[in-house]
């Protein structure tokens, strides 16, 4: 039946009396029209449903299959060739026998097993799938399709009786740094030579952050501050750690802040005066920009040397605060500054952002970056920018220049080629590093100059 069939049909009923609530009223004729027209959509709609499954089902082999068998029995039986005929029965008998393989494929029941959902890259992980009959009759053999990352892994599962289960070792590569998807399990049916097949897609899914490579730096070297405590700053304050000096007493000055030995020496009240201390705040401003690096294994350098300083930093009990250039649409470029802020609530959280990030196409530059990080922190007390061996000594000073006077900046510059040093660059402190070694060295030579 034709939309335009129907449409006359949907006014006609409308004209009799029809309405979306009810049509008790309308006459007969028009109530089994209505039938009709349901009736028909149904079958239409179940019609699409059957030719989607059978699509689905239908394997390319068994669309060769199918057509041998139509044209070998529509020619055998019409032209009388036997040897067509045999070919087009053949071919029935082998859909015939395919189709009893498709049966059981929701008698599974999958299960994946992850030894960690973190470890740190280079470190294998062993996993195992689990594939259990839930059903009350004997599963014939099928097989799993794993997705792990971009890729797939196949296992083959055996005939299973009721309540019995297989297991599968599946290993999982972790050379590089990511985030792997593995899963939903896909269980596929079906016979031998590949003519039906049968899937059905499980819903669990897991997630494996494979963390950065990091070295251990020790607490003294971390930010080249050596005060757990805070750094002082210029601001004087009558209570605090840090002493300043002392200065005559004023009416409304607490008793304890009274220096006793110096008003016997001087015959005045004196009281003592303290420079303000702050938490020392460390900020990381990593570079995403494509031309910021001068190939993989440079920012792979760069993310592993952010996750040590800023894990390191975190575990002291700093204030640590890790930030990158986000990705700038393309028609907002050169009119746009943004960025992101890492997690760093806790090492493990600063990992599973690192682990994740990547170089972008057109991400913010390292000085916009460090400008925004700079107005965002206004109490920052050392700042690291990591980037890679293409940037200049202007560009690293454009950078810096975010930063006030008060903030100690240094640029860690990651080039595997170049040999590791550290160098004054106006005031910035500028440490090049060829290893993820020589992170510790450079900061410790850097916590005694």
């Amino acid at each position: 039946m034709s939309s335009s069939t129907e449409s006359r049909l949907t006014r006609t009923f409308a004209a009799t009396g029809y309405t979306r609530t009810g049509y008790g009223s309308a006459p007969a004729t028009t109530r089994l029209a209505v039938r009709g027209v349901r009736g028909w959509r149904r079958l239409r709609r179940a019609s699409a449903r059957a030719a989607r499954g059978f699509a689905e089902t239908v394997a390319p082999a068994g669309w060769i299959v199918l057509a041998v068998a139509v044209i070998g029995l529509v020619c055998g039986l019409a032209l009388g060739w036997l040897e067509f005929a045999v070919a087009g029965g053949a071919a029935v008998l082998l859909l015939a026998l395919s189709v009893p393989f498709l049966f059981g494929a929701r008698a599974y029941e999958v299960t994946l097993r992850l030894e960690h959902d973190r470890v740190v890259a280079g470190t294998p992980v062993e996993g195992a799938l689990v594939v259990a009959n839930v059903g009350r009759r004997v599963a014939l053999p099928g097989r799993v399709d794993l997705p792990v990352g971009d890729g797939l892994v196949d296992v083959a599962v055996p005939l299973l009786r009721p309540g019995h289960e297989t297991s599968e070792d599946v290993a999982i590569p972790t050379l590089r740094r990511g985030v792997i998807t593995v899963g939903p399990a896909r269980t596929v049916r079906g016979d031998p030579l590949g003519i039906l097949t049968r899937e059905a897609t499980w819903q669990e899914t897991r997630t494996l952050y494979v963390h950065p490579v990091t070295t251990a730096l020790r607490s003294t070297a971390t930010g080249l501050i050596r005060d757990l405590e805070g750094s002082p700053s210029r601001t004087i304050v009558d209570a605090d750690f840090s002493f300043h000096a002392l200065r005559p007493y004023v009416p409304g000055d607490s008793p304890r802040q009274v220096h006793w030995k110096s008003t016997a020496k001087t015959g005045a009240m004196m009281v003592r005066q303290y420079e303000e201390t702050r938490r020392s705040r460390m900020i990381l401003v990593l570079g995403l920009g494509g031309d910021e690096y001068a190939d993989d294994d440079e920012f792979e350098l760069a993310v592993s040397a952010t996750a040590s300083i800023g894990v390191r930093g975190l575990r002291d009990g700093r204030d640590v605060d890790v930030v990158a250039g986000a990705e700038i649409p393309e028609f907002a470029r050169g009119r746009m500054r943004t960025f992101r802020t890492l997690t760093t609530i806790s090492s493990r959280t600063l990992l599973d952002d690192l682990a994740a990030i990547g170089r972008g196409e057109n991400p913010s530059p390292l000085r916009e970056v460090a400008a925004l990080a700079a107005g965002r922190h206004p109490d920052a007390s050392i700042a690291f920018l990591v980037c890679g061996s293409t940037l200049t000594p202007t560009q690293l000073q454009s950078a810096a220049l975010a930063f006030g006077s008060e903030v100690a900046v240094v640029a860690l510059v990651c080039d595997p080629t170049a040999a590791p040093g550290i160098r004054r660059l106006g005031s910035m402190t500028v440490i090049s590093i060829g290893l993820l070694d020589d992170l510790r060295q450079m900061l410790a030579r850097g916590g005694r100059s």
